[in-house]
C-alpha cells in the first residue's frame, strides 16, 4: 500500500463514521476522522482508532487451524475445506438436514461480500436450524415493520438533524452511535437540535449517557415501557390529540388502537412504571403538539419481556400524531442500493411463524428460529436435534442468554466449524476454524446501515492493505464450502451450468455486482437529455405489461422511473472511487404510499397478534414485589457487543465491567463501593464489584453486555487481562418475548449479595 492519505468507512458500529488513515512504509501513522465525509463530517469515537489495534493484532487468525490432540494446527485451506465439506456431508447423511446448526454474528452485516454469499452458503447446508444475532436484539422492530408496513426492514428513521423534539426511550445513542438510526456525533447534533429550540426527551432506567444531556429525564422501570406508551396513547384519545396527518388516508383501524388503550389510563400505570401520570400525558401532549417531533425506542425496549408490544406501540404513536413520513419525523431512507424494494421484488418481504422450532415451539422469524433455544436444539436427543454446528463471525457464548449452558452444548457437539479470525469462548469449541481477512484488507460498501441513515449517502471504500499470501476473504471462504457441499450433495458433480456460475462468481467477487446494483438502483443510469425521448416509450411499455410482470417489478427500481426524477444521477463503482469520501444523495424524504408492501396499500395500525398481547399487558398493572431487583446490560461507546476487548487502547483506564448500583439497595444489602458483589439467578452467578451510583433507578441494576472473557483455551491475551464477567451468565435462555420470540436481556430479576470466598464460607 502506498504513503498516504486513505479514506474509509469505520466498520465497527453502526455509525458508519468516515475515517482518514495516514500510511507511512506500509503502516497504519494515524486514524482521524474524514471532515469530507458528508455523513459523519469529521467525527470519529474512540472504536476508529481501534481499527489499527484490529489489524495489527498478532493474536488474529491468518491461516486455517485444526483441533488435534496435541492442540492446535494449522492445516492448508484446500485440506481445511476438504475436511469442513466431508463432516458436515457426513453429519447431515447419517442424521437428516437438520442435525446441522448455524449461527450468523452481528458484524456480517458489515460486510457486503458476505451478505452475497450468506444464501447460497445456507441453501447449500440446507437446514432449518439457522440462528443469528438478530433475535437477541432487533427483531421486534422487524417484526413490527413487517406487520404494519409490509416488508421486514423497511424501518422508520429518526430525522434527528430537523426535529424539535426527540424522546428517546430505552437508547443510549451517545454510547451506540445510533442502532437502527445511523447517526454519527450525536452530541453535535443533539447540540444543533436545542440551538433551534428543541428538547430532548429520554426515558431509561439508568441516567445512561444521552440522558445527561437531556433537558427532561425519566427513571422507568424495566419491562413497563409498553405500559407507559399504551398510557400515551389512552391519552391521545382521551384529548382528542390524534391526528395521522400526512398517512391520515393511508391508516386503518384507528378504533381498534382506541378500544386497545381504554384500560391503560395514565393513573393505573403511574406505580408500576415509576412516572407520574401528570408526565404520562404531558409526554403525550408535546408528541402531538410538536409538529417535527421523534419518538425513539432501541435496546432496552426490545429486548425484554413486552419487546415486540413495546416496539408495535411506538410505531403507533409515531403515526398517531402525525409523525410518519415528514421531515423532523420518522421517514423512510431511500438508499442507493435499495435491499427493500430488491426483497419485495423476489417476494422476500419477510414471514413469521411459518414453522416452529423442535423442543420449545417458538416461533421462525425469516427462517430463523430465536437464537436462546440454540442449547436446547443441541442437548435435546431426537429427530432434528442438532449435531454439527457453524458459526460466521459470531460469540454467541458471550452475547446469547445462558451462556454456560451453551457452553456445554458446544462441547457435545459431533462437528464444529467456524468462520472467524479470532479464537475466542465460542470459537475454542470448533474443530476447524477458517479467518477471513481482516476489514483494512477488503473493500467496503455499508448496504445495511445505508439504508437506516439519517440521511441518504453512499460510500465504498477499496481495500487499504494487501492480505497475507493465500488468504481468503469472507466470501470466498462461504462461496468455496457452498460449492463443495453443492457437489457432496450431488454426487461429486453439479451442471455445467451450475459450474460456471460458481466460477464466475469466484472469478469476479461481489463488487460487479454491487456496480451493477449501483447502477440500476434509484440514483444510476444518467441518460441527460436523451432520458426526455425514451421516457414516454418506457412509461408506454411499463403500463403495457400485466401488473405483476417482474420485467415491471424492474422497471419501477429502475433510475428512469419517474418517481426517481428529483434524485441525483450518475452513481457507480467507479464514481464512488472518485469520491472516496462518499456522495451525499440528500435528506430524507417523504416516500408514502409507493414505500408501503402491505397487501392493500395500508398501514395495518392494529395487528391482531400485538391485540391478543394487551391482557398479558394488563397484568403488569398488579403491584410487583417490592424488594425484587431487576437486572439490565448497557453500553459504552468503547465497546461493541463481545469482539473489541482485545485492543488495549479501548479496554485500558478503569475496568467498565461493574455491577451499578442505587445506594439504597447497596446499603439494604450491605455493600459499599467497589466491594465484590454476587449476583444470581435460577442457580447461575456471577461476581463484579460493586459501582454505586444515583445514575441507577432504585431497584434496579446494571451489568455491560460482552465481557465474560475469564474462560480457557481463548487466544486474546488482552481480553483475558481484562476479563470481567458475562450478564448472559446470570440470564435465563429459557425467558423469551411470547410475542417475537425475543430474548429478554432486561428486566430478568436477579438477587445481589456480598461475595464470599469459600475459606470465608467455611469460617462462617
Amino acid at each position: 500500500m502506498q504513503n498516504g492519505t486513505h479514506y474509509r468507512t469505520c466498520h465497527l458500529c453502526e455509525a458508519m463514521c468516515g475515517v482518514a488513515i495516514e500510511v507511512q512504509d506500509g503502516k497504519i501513522a494515524s486514524i482521524k476522522g474524514d471532515e469530507q465525509d458528508p455523513l459523519s463530517q469529521g467525527h470519529i469515537c474512540p472504536k476508529a482508532v481501534a481499527l489499527q489495534d484490529l489489524h495489527e493484532d498478532t493474536e488474529r487468525l491468518r491461516k486455517p487451524i485444526r483441533k488435534t490432540a496435541d492442540g492446535w494446527q494449522e492445516i492448508s485451506w484446500d485440506e481445511a475445506f476438504d475436511l469442513v465439506a466431508e463432516r458436515l456431508t457426513d453429519v447431515r447423511k447419517r442424521h437428516g438436514r437438520n442435525s446441522i446448526g448455524v449461527y450468523l454474528g452481528n458484524p456480517n452485516v458489515h460486510n457486503h461480500g458476505t451478505l452475497m454469499t450468506t444464501m447460497p452458503f445456507l441453501h447449500a447446508i440446507g437446514t432449518q436450524n439457522r440462528f443469528s444475532a438478530t433475535s437477541n436484539d432487533q427483531l421486534p422492530h422487524m417484526l413490527a415493520s413487517l406487520e404494519m408496513f409490509g416488508h421486514q426492514i423497511l424501518f422508520p428513521i429518526p430525522d434527528i438533524d430537523n426535529t424539535d423534539l426527540f424522546i428517546c426511550i430505552g437508547g443510549n445513542p451517545m454510547a451506540s452511535n445510533g442502532s437502527l438510526m445511523t447517526v454519527p456525533d450525536v452530541r453535535g447534533r443533539i447540540k444543533a437540535l436545542k440551538q433551534r429550540g428543541g428538547k430532548l426527551v429520554v426515558i431509561d432506567p439508568r441516567r445512561t449517557e444521552t440522558a445527561k444531556l437531556a433537558d427532561q429525564f425519566h427513571f422507568v422501570r424495566p419491562g413497563t415501557d409498553a405500559l407507559l406508551l399504551m398510557a400515551m396513547v389512552h391519552t391521545l384519545f382521551a384529548e382528542n390529540l390524534v391526528n395521522a396527518g400526512a398517512a391520515e388516508r393511508l391508516v386503518k383501524d384507528m378504533d381498534l388502537m382506541r378500544l386497545a388503550a381504554l384500560g391503560f389510563s395514565p393513573e393505573s400505570v403511574a406505580e408500576p412504571t415509576g412516572i407520574a401520570a401528570d408526565d404520562i400525558r404531558q409526554l403525550a401532549r408535546d408528541l402531538a403538539n410538536t409538529r417535527k417531533a421523534a419518538l425513539y425506542t432501541r435496546m432496552g425496549t426490545s429486548t425484554q419481556a413486552f419487546g415486540a408490544t413495546t416496539t408495535w406501540l411506538a410505531y403507533c404513536l409515531n403515526i398517531l400524531t402525525g409523525k410518519l413520513d415528514i421531515p423532523g419525523g420518522v421517514l423512510f431512507t431511500q438508499p442507493a442500493v435499495d435491499l427493500v424494494a430488491l426483497g419485495a421484488l423476489s417476494g422476500q418481504n419477510g414471514h413469521f411463524a411459518k414453522r416452529h422450532s423442535r423442543v420449545r415451539g417458538l416461533p421462525e422469524f425469516a427462517g430463523e428460529y430465536p437464537a436462546s433455544t440454540m442449547a436446547d436444539e443441541m442437548l435435546t436427543p431426537g429427530d432434528g436435534q442438532i449435531r454439527a454446528f457453524v458459526t460466521v463471525a459470531g460469540n454467541p457464548v458471550l452475547s446469547n442468554p445462558n451462556g454456560q449452558r451453551l457452553d456445554e452444548a458446544l462441547e457435545g457437539l459431533e462437528f464444529m466449524v467456524s468462520v472467524d479470525y479470532y479464537l475466542n469462548e465460542t470459537t475454542r469449541h470448533a474443530d476447524v476454524i477458517l479467518p477471513p481477512t481482516a476489514a483494512l484488507e477488503r473493500s467496503h460498501y455499508d448496504l445495511i446501515f445505508s439504508m437506516f441513515a439519517v440521511r441518504n449517502v453512499a460510500k465504498y471504500s477499496e481495500a487499504l492493505f494487501e492480505p497475507v499470501a493465500d488468504a481468503r476473504h469472507d466470501w470466498q471462504i462461504l462461496l468455496e464450502l457452498a460449492h463443495r457441499l453443492e457437489k457432496a450433495r450431488k454426487g461429486g458433480r453439479l451442471p455445467l451450468r451450475s459450474e460456471l456460475g460458481w466460477k464466475a462468481f469466484k472469478a469476479l467477487g461481489p463488487d460487479p455486482i454491487l456496480d451493477a446494483l449501483l447502477r440500476t438502483g434509484p440514483y444510476g443510469a444518467n441518460l441527460g437529455k436523451a432520458g426526455k425521448l425514451v421516457q414516454p416509450a418506457l412509461d408506454l411499455a411499463i403500463d403495457s405489461l400485466p401488473k405483476r410482470h417482474p420485467l415491471k417489478g424492474l422497471a419501477k427500481l429502475s433510475p428512469l422511473n419517474r418517481r426517481w426524477q428529483e434524485l441525483p444521477k450518475g452513481l457507480s463503482l467507479s464514481l464512488l472511487k472518485d469520491y472516496p469520501s462518499g456522495v451525499d444523495l440528500g435528506p430524507l424524504q417523504p416516500s408514502l404510499p409507493e414505500r408501503l408492501y402491505t397487501r392493500d396499500g395500508k398501514i395495518n395500525l392494529a395487528p391482531r397478534r400485538y391485540l391478543a398481547d394487551v391482557e398479558r399487558l394488563k397484568a403488569l398493572l398488579e403491584p410487583g414485589k417490592a424488594n425484587d431487583l431487576q437486572l439490565i446490560g448497557r453500553r459504552h461507546v468503547r465497546s461493541n457487543n463481545s469482539w473489541m476487548h482485545n485492543s488495549q487502547r479501548l479496554v485500558k483506564g478503569k475496568s467498565r465491567c461493574t455491577l451499578m448500583m442505587h445506594p439504597v439497595d447497596a446499603e439494604t444489602r450491605g455493600l459499599t463501593d467497589g466491594q465484590q458483589a454476587e449476583i444470581g439467578s435460577g442457580g447461575r452467578s456471577v461476581v463484579l464489584p460493586v459501582e454505586v451510583t444515583e445514575d441507577i433507578m432504585p431497584g434496579v441494576v446494571s451489568i455491560p453486555h460482552g465481557w465474560g472473557h475469564h474462560r480457557p483455551g481463548t487466544g486474546q491475551s488482552t481480553a483475558a487481562a481484562h476479563a470481567g464477567a458475562s450478564i448472559n451468565d446470570v440470564l435465563n435462555d429459557a425467558d423469551v418475548d411470547p410475542v417475537s420470540g425475543t430474548s429478554v436481556l432486561n428486566g430478568q430479576v436477579v438477587s445481589v449479595k456480598v461475595w464470599q470466598t469459600e475459606a470465608q464460607l467455611k469460617q462462617a
